[in-house]
């Protein structure tokens, strides 16, 4: 089956992003950033057990649907959703929704208070102010619904959500995993590039259990350090700086705890 591209209203808007792609819910939400309060290295509540968590390493596409295949599948899907359903052109190709769960662990770079917009001085000469950049902690797992097209890819969902939320760190940091549940376990796929997630979620249908997108770092092993701008690496170590002072000052509130009892110990066997 050739799928082709729906146009809709909201792909002739600044938020698209490419003939597949559709368009970003605007939802009336607030999204709370947080900043890096605690740690530069966040740590997960419980540590996750091997036995929890898995990467699967296989990389297998979407199967192929004919057109009636296709038409049948949104028919279910539709059935067991009371909103958001798919809808199919008259093209063969269908628009939906999809859900992404962001857990991020490291701070993303998102844009800062502008100042100005460029001004002319005295002499006539445009003088351009430099964008302001912040780090932050994106809050941790929530969920975001955008609408897409079944020619939408992998990398333009990712590139949709860093817009969505103004994170203007380079795109390749990011990947999108399917996560399913097998015997008990948390499965994770690291998805190509080039997949169509809004196929996966059709053929999957609306459970979460058996499908859900999540939006984590790319990793690679080692940090890529040299993927960061400068701006990126000095935010970094005043964030470090600011762990070690908080960690030294609990250290020695610590053991000027331990003094404190054993001074009034000693005040107590004393004659």
């Amino acid at each position: 089956m050739t799928v082709s591209t729906v146009l809709t209203p909201s792909m002739t808007s600044s938020n698209s992003m490419s003939s597949g792609y559709c368009s970003l819910d605007d939802e009336s939400e607030d999204f709370t950033f947080f900043t890096a309060k605690t740690s530069f290295f966040r740590k997960p509540k419980h540590a996750p057990k091997q036995s929890e968590t898995k990467e699967e390493e296989e990389r297998g596409g979407a199967e192929e649907l004919s057109e009636e295949e296709v038409r049948a599948k949104i028919e279910s899907y539709n059935a067991q959703v009371s909103e958001n359903g798919m809808n199919l052109a008259a093209d063969g190709s269908f628009t939906g929704f999809i859900k992404v769960h962001l857990r991020l662990s490291r701070p993303v770079t998102v844009e800062g208070n502008q100042g100005r917009a460029s001004s002319e001085d005295q002499d006539g000469e445009q003088e351009e102010r430099t964008e302001k950049r912040t780090s932050f902690y994106l809050p941790c797992d929530c969920v975001k619904q955008i609408h897409i097209g079944s020619l939408t890819t992998t990398s333009e969902v990712i590139q949709g959500l860093l817009k969505k939320f103004k994170v203007l760190d380079d795109p390749r940091k990011f990947a999108l995993y399917r996560q399913t549940h097998r015997d008990g376990q948390d499965l994770f796929q690291k998805l190509p590039l080039s997949e169509h997630p809004l196929v996966l979620r059709l053929i999957a249908g609306p459970d979460p259990e058996q499908l859900t997108f999540v939006l984590k770092e790319n990793e690679t092993g080692e940090v890529e350090w040299h993927a960061f701008s400068v701006p990126e690496l000095q935010n970094f170590l005043v964030i470090l700086e600011k762990e070690e002072a908080e960690r030294v000052r609990a250290v020695q509130q610590k053991y000027t705890i331990y003094r404190q009892k054993l001074q009034q110990a000693l005040q107590q066997h004393s004659p």
